[in-house]
């Protein structure tokens, strides 16, 4: 079984905040995720031929050809805030966990 440290931790590097009744909602959930895959691990196998797909996988190439594409005007048409030929976005800022 799952105990309320692991799931603080994976809600922890998920980045969610969780209550506590969803804690133990999700403490279950993993257990029961966790006891399935013991299962699946518990299947003789070992006539099953290995493979990385269950069909064929087949690449569906065409020839590179040059077609006309959207001007900078038509591409930043709808974007709203545009700065010397560039959409502006707001920053990016990356919090790291405290623990």
């Amino acid at each position: 079984m799952i105990d309320d440290r692991t799931v603080a931790r994976v809600a922890r590097l998920s980045r969610l905040e969780l209550s506590p009744e969803e804690r133990d909602r999700f403490r279950h959930q993993l257990g029961d995720i966790l006891a399935y895959v013991q299962r699946l691990n518990a299947l003789d196998l070992g006539d099953a031929p290995p493979t990385a797909r269950p069909r064929p996988a087949a690449n569906v190439l065409r020839e590179d050809e040059v077609r006309p594409c959207l001007s900078q005007e038509e591409a930043l048409a709808n974007a709203p805030v545009v700065e010397n030929g560039y959409v502006v976005v707001p920053p990016v800022i990356i919090e790291e966990p405290s623990e």
